[in-house]
């Protein structure tokens, strides 16, 4: 089979498409002839080498895929060969074969697409967890939504929509915001040129937010909380801002960590506020909690609930310029790779 290889820690020029042997199912695996894969913030952060769990380089990235089962374990149940499935798979997806547990992969229902579908796990089940089960977002909030225009804060605005009165505070580039205000928010603002914290103060009166999503990480962790009022939430999802150009700098590493934030209960208690972290490829082993949440946001994308917005579809041989596109953060929402 033809993969997508990250053959060594550095720039876009890394990535190669390779012949590797085909894998095999085990008893209570699928294999799945891949359509689409989905590109993440975390392939990047692979790539350039500060992503300490992927795999071993040379390594095949990719988390979540699309397409139709070519074979069965023994014990499969729940897939025949020739389902359409998206599913999940701990690495490996960006190629045009992968294996991966039967319980990791689900129908795909028939009003959605194959790009539609492989734009869901990963971003939909990030932002499900934070605003839907670890601190659920009640009418009335008001949520602060860093990266506003990717995938995880697409889907994010989306559940933000679905409860009353929610207002919605996005960060974007200026030309991201036109598309933004279409999509629910109601107060964008351009953190190139604009002082979030200071525009956010203004919106809010001086009282702050409910929910702050943050993928940025270091310092902006330290800004969320501050931000916050009492009774509100910090999610941390994402360390984008270690990862600054195309290849490693290890003096922008020791940077943001020596600007994180330091956290202690007495200080939550005292303040009224709270912090989780999210990491969705820690939850492997939490096999019911993830089932839950891929069901149901595959309940809502079948009833129209919930869309997926595809930006752009790279082949496998375009991977350096998808990566640099997404990297330099011009995406609308998904970026995924064309595997046949």
């Amino acid at each position: 089979m033809r993969a997508l290889v990250n053959v060594k820690a550095g720039g876009p020029d890394v990535l190669k498409v390779e012949q590797r042997p085909d894998p095999m199912p085990a008893a209570n695996e699928v294999l799945i002839r891949v359509k689409r894969a989905g590109l993440n913030f975390a392939d990047i952060s692979a790539r350039v080498g500060l992503y300490p769990d992927a795999p071993k380089f040379p390594m095949v990235m990719g988390y979540e895929v699309s397409g139709v089962v070519q074979a069965i374990g023994a014990t499969v149940t729940a897939h025949k060969i020739g389902d359409r499935v998206v599913g999940m798979c701990r690495f490996g997806g960006q190629a045009e074969l992968v294996v991966m547990p039967e319980g990791q992969a689900r129908k795909i229902p028939e009003t959605l697409s194959f790009d539609e579908a492989a734009a869901i796990p990963v971003n939909a089940l990030t932002a499900f967890h934070m605003l839907m089960w670890t601190a659920p977002i009640q009418p009335g909030m008001t949520v602060l939504i860093h990266m506003a225009a990717g995938g995880v804060g697409l889907f994010a605005i989306q559940l933000c929509r679905s409860v009353p009165n929610v207002t919605i505070i996005g960060t974007s580039s200026a030309s991201k915001h036109d598309f933004l205000k279409k999509a629910g928010v109601d107060h964008c603002i351009d953190y190139r040129t604009q002082d979030y914290v200071a525009e956010v103060k203004k919106l809010t009166k001086d009282r702050g937010v409910d929910r702050v999503l943050d993928a940025l990480g270091g310092p902006d962790w330290k800004k969320g909380f501050e931000l916050l009022r009492a009774g509100g939430h910090l999610h941390c999802f994402g360390w984008a801002n270690m990862v600054d150009g195309e290849k490693r700098s290890l003096l922008r590493v020791a940077s943001q960590y020596f600007q994180l934030p330091r956290f202690n209960p007495m200080e939550l208690m005292n303040v009224n506020k709270g912090l989780s972290g999210t990491n969705m490829g820690h939850m492997w082993n939490e096999t019911e909690l993830m089932a839950h949440h891929l069901d149901k946001v595959m309940t809502m994308a079948g009833e129209g609930k919930l869309k997926a917005h595809v930006d752009k579809v790279f082949t496998l041989e375009q991977a350096g310029e998808a990566h640099s596109y997404v990297q330099a953060r011009k995406n609308i929402g998904k970026v995924l790779f064309n595997c046949e």
